[in-house]
């Protein structure tokens, strides 16, 4: 048998004569060229076509199909019991694994510039008295000589792998081609400067406890990975000009220390000194005996203390506390406190609520709700939605009670999210498997505890209580304070006379939708004072816009501050 074969190989490039020191004789590759001389001689000629063939698909198929050329393109003919002849299983899962091999190398290359000297060294070289915006760590970035020196070995290290971990991909797909599924790989991608910039910010402000989270500079909070809270760090203060700290507070980094000239400190944040905050206490008593810090106000909260009380009164035609009812259908409830009538000389600030659900045994229900709250009275309309979960918001957290089917449902919004509130519109849905005979019921009718169809998806609520505390309300010294800005803006000649008031109003304007919930980036905050205007100090509409007005001609004008933006709510 002499066997020529016209690419590298087991045989090399010349003709063998004997081939008895020879253990591979035919090449398994789709560019070999073979031509067989020997044992086909012997067989009639109708046969050493076949004979050929055989050899061939017996060869080059493993005896798992025939093998078929047409048009220079050879190919495996795979027989029923072995669909995968063409397919080269063991070569794929090598290549499969050597990217997965090279993506494992490919973040231990982030993990090393991480831990090397250069970069730890950044990292302590970096303010800690005060906050670093994005824009700050990128000019401590490319200014630090030995860090971007490093920075550049390591892109060079990602782009010679990259280009090995494209090459390995190209061949593993160009062998998975006649195979009946296609690898699934993702080629890494390498993190920008600007995704390096914000890795610097987590490392400053969301490595704390052992746990670790990403910063969100927009929102100056982290995300923390475990899904608690525990990975942030005291945020520093802003340094900058105009109100922006001079410097942080050593006692809490958090706040300002000292302010920029034309400026002073109040509890903790930079104000105008013509400003007179203290002033505005006589109106509205924005500080209480009850301004705890986070920690303690959370602490308080979660074991539900007596102080943070406020007594309200629970309206609803739709359902009763203590008495099972269904759910499947929208149930309204309201907490309300009258204050127009029972408590005039007091607003009131919302800080938690809580409630106890108590379920049947087995229950599918799912219970959801949608809070609305009327900061000063007022129609349903002039309520804002709790965007729970949204832009930093907190979402309600559910308890399993010890032995019983009730549940605690609690609401913390602690000083960040605390606001002023008259009125607190519950409105509670259900998602539930409802079982197939009830899905035609309305749920209107009288509950039937007997029904073992009905009874698992009712529900009861046994108490409903909202925390929170009151602020002292001097409506009439405010009132004659409104109406002097009001007549002095309609006088024309006389405007500004009354400068001392326009800036307390200016206080207690700011101060008051400062307590706002938060809104979209780039919209407006809720203009909350002006609900207060309407319905704490009874004026209409054309005299609201009057002082709204004034009161932002003269930041302008005079003070030079920036127009006051805010949304229509009452």
């Amino acid at each position: 048998m002499q066997v020529t074969e016209t690419r590298t190989g087991p045989l090399g490039c010349s003709s063998y004569d004997n081939l008895d020191s020879v253990s591979s004789i035919l090449l398994q590759s789709p560019e070999s060229k073979i031509n067989l001389q020997g044992l086909q001689v012997i067989f009639p000629e109708y046969l050493q076509e076949k004979f050929v063939q055989s050899a061939l698909s017996y060869i080059m198929c493993n005896g798992e199909g025939e093998y078929v050329c047409s048009n220079n393109h050879c190919i495996c003919q795979c027989a029923d019991d072995y669909p995968q002849c063409n397919c080269p299983i063991t070569d794929i899962q090598i290549m499969e694994n050597s990217l997965l091999g090279m993506s494992e190398s490919w973040a231990s290359s982030y993990k090393d510039f991480e831990n090397s000297d250069e970069f730890k060294s950044f990292l302590k070289r970096l303010p800690s008295t005060h906050f670093l915006p994005i824009s700050s760590v990128h000019l401590l970035w490319g200014s630090d000589w030995d860090l971007q020196a490093r920075y550049r070995l390591l892109q060079s290290s990602l782009e010679i792998q990259r280009l090995k971990i494209q090459r390995t991909a190209r061949k593993l797909f160009g062998l998975s081609i006649r195979c009946h599924h296609n690898p699934n790989h993702q080629m890494p991608r390498e993190r920008s400067v600007m995704q390096w910039l914000n890795r610097v910010q987590s490392f400053l402000y969301c490595n704390e406890n052992g746990f670790w989270g990403t910063f969100l500079e927009s929102q100056r909070t982290c995300v923390c990975h475990t899904g608690v809270t525990l990975c942030q760090r005291p945020i520093p203060c802003v340094i900058g000009g105009n109100n922006s700290c001079a410097m942080c507070s050593l006692a809490n980094i958090s706040q300002c220390g000292s302010c920029n000239k034309g400026y002073k400190l109040y509890r903790g944040r930079c104000e105008p000194q013509n400003v007179d905050s203290e002033r505005s206490e006589q109106f509205i008593s924005f500080e209480t005996d009850l301004d705890f810090q986070d920690l303690e106000l959370k602490y308080l909260l979660q074991k539900m203390d007596s102080r943070l009380y406020i007594h309200t009164t629970f309206i609803s035609n739709e359902i009763r506390l203590e008495t099972f009812f269904d759910p499947r259908w929208r149930k309204r409830m309201s907490l309300t406190l009258k204050s127009n009538k029972n408590r005039m000389d007091y607003l009131h600030m919302i800080i938690g609520l809580s409630m106890k659900i108590c379920q049947m045994r087995n229950s599918s229900i799912d219970p959801m709700f949608f809070v609305y709250v009327n900061p000063f009275s007022g129609s349903h309309s002039e309520g804002w939605s709790m965007p729970f979960g949204e832009h930093g918001y907190p979402r309600w957290e559910k308890v399993r009670l010890q032995n019983s089917q009730c549940f605690n449902w609690t609401l913390l919004l602690g000083n960040r999210w605390k606001t002023f509130f008259e009125t607190v519109h519950i409105y509670l849905r259900s998602r539930a498997k409802i079982p197939t005979g009830l899905r035609n019921d309305t749920g209107q009718g009288p509950v039937d505890l007997g029904d073992p169809n009905k009874r698992q998806i009712y529900i009861k609520i046994s108490d409903i209580q909202v925390f929170g505390y009151s602020l002292r309300f001097n409506a009439d010294l405010l009132r004659s304070a409104v109406q002097q800005v009001n007549q002095s803006y309609t006088q024309g000649n006389q405007f500004y006379s009354s400068s001392s008031v326009m800036l307390l109003l200016l206080d207690i304007r700011d101060r008051i939708n400062r307590l706002a919930p938060p809104s979209a980036p780039g919209k407006p905050q809720l203009d909350l004072f002006s609900c207060m205007l309407k319905h704490r100090l009874k004026l209409n509409n054309s005299e609201m816009i009057r002082v709204n007005h004034a009161l932002d001609m003269y930041s302008t004008e005079i003070l030079k501050q920036s127009d006051h933006l805010t949304a229509k709510l009452c």
